[in-house]
């Protein structure tokens, strides 16, 4: 299968390594001004993996676009919108889309499944895919449970088939809607769980249970399943991240609460935008994603900002637990 990777940072980086490695025909894509497509070209490897002398490293997206039946998505969630106007000037109507990101549109509150359709790619050849792994484990031969979830019950099956190996053990999505809240609202979660360690780092434990319980009220009022925010798509990806020495999002907010500055991408912070965006539309309570976001985006000190933050969530009234 020749399928192309959209992306070529962090993450879409490993993505062009581990479907090499199953033998598909890859081509990797970035942005000639890219600094991530810069250090590939110059040579052939970042700090996470080497690519492989058989995946094709190109700026051209025409290429890119066109020559793969499979085309895999991997930027910043909050520029797919753009992007997709770049990636329309080509036909690609009978192109399969995955996107391997996670986000919602801060400003609109649309899932990135919603931006493709609105984009005018058919929700058939659509799906994501989501779940907990780091790279570096992955490249150590250290596996992983991930997800896959379309509305297409065929494109799940088939994706599967074709992305399954020792390495990633592939579960069926049967919620879309939760499963990308639930994906994207794991980011969140993250940076919250960096803050703890280094506030409150046995409030870790509440903050998996309250936090997946606040997502399933998000995902139930949205039209979803609740029970997906128990799955691999937030809960499973959010617990490898909240004690993960490689969490952008967790890093983003232990050194948020030191008062330093966390510089590459932790899309947890536009998310808890994002998401109390949409937990004001639908009346829903987002305690620990409204913390969050004050966190990330309130005024003063970092530290003492961080601090309040916990004493306002614990001041809150006492409810019942489920």
């Amino acid at each position: 299968m020749k399928i192309s990777v959209l992306g070529c940072g962090r993450w879409g980086s490993f993505l062009a390594w581990y479907l090499s490695r199953l033998n598909h025909k890859v081509i990797s894509w970035g942005p000639e001004d890219g600094e991530s497509y810069r250090v590939l070209k110059e040579t052939g490897k970042n700090e996470y993996v080497s690519l492989d002398e058989k995946i094709r490293l190109t700026c051209d997206l025409k290429e890119a676009v066109t020559s793969s039946e499979i085309i895999v998505i991997s930027i910043s969630a909050q520029g797919l919108r753009g992007f997709m106007r770049e990636v329309n000037v080509y036909d690609v109507s009978e192109k399969i889309f995955v996107l391997c990101m996670k986000g919602i549109e801060y400003g609109t509150g649309k899932r990135l499944s919603e931006i493709m359709t609105e984009s005018g790619i058919s929700p058939d050849k659509l799906a994501v895919w989501v779940g907990p792994g780091h790279i570096q484990s992955f490249v150590a031969k250290i596996p992983s449970c991930m997800v896959i979830d379309s509305e297409n019950d065929a494109l799940k099956t088939s994706l599967v088939d074709l992305f399954k190996s020792d390495l990633i053990r592939f579960y069926y999505g049967t919620d879309l809607l939760g499963t990308e809240i639930g994906a994207a609202a794991k980011n969140v979660m993250g940076v919250a769980a960096g803050v703890l360690d280094v506030v409150a780092q046995p409030l870790k434990g509440p903050l998996m249970t309250r936090g997946a319980r606040e997502v399933a009220r998000l995902i139930k009022a949205l039209g979803g399943n609740e029970l997906s925010a128990y799955g691999l798509a937030h809960l499973g990806d959010y617990e490898t991240t909240l004690f993960s020495q490689y969490s952008h999002n967790r890093m983003y907010g232990e050194m948020l609460a030191r008062g330093e500055r966390f510089e590459k991408l932790a899309e947890g912070v536009a998310t808890s935008e994002a998401l109390k965006f949409l937990g004001e539309r639908y009346n829903v309570e987002l305690p620990i994603t409204e913390a969050v976001y004050n966190v990330c985006y309130g005024s003063g000190n970092d530290v003492e900002r961080c601090k309040s933050e916990i004493e306002r969530l614990f001041a809150r009234s006492i409810k019942a637990e489920i």
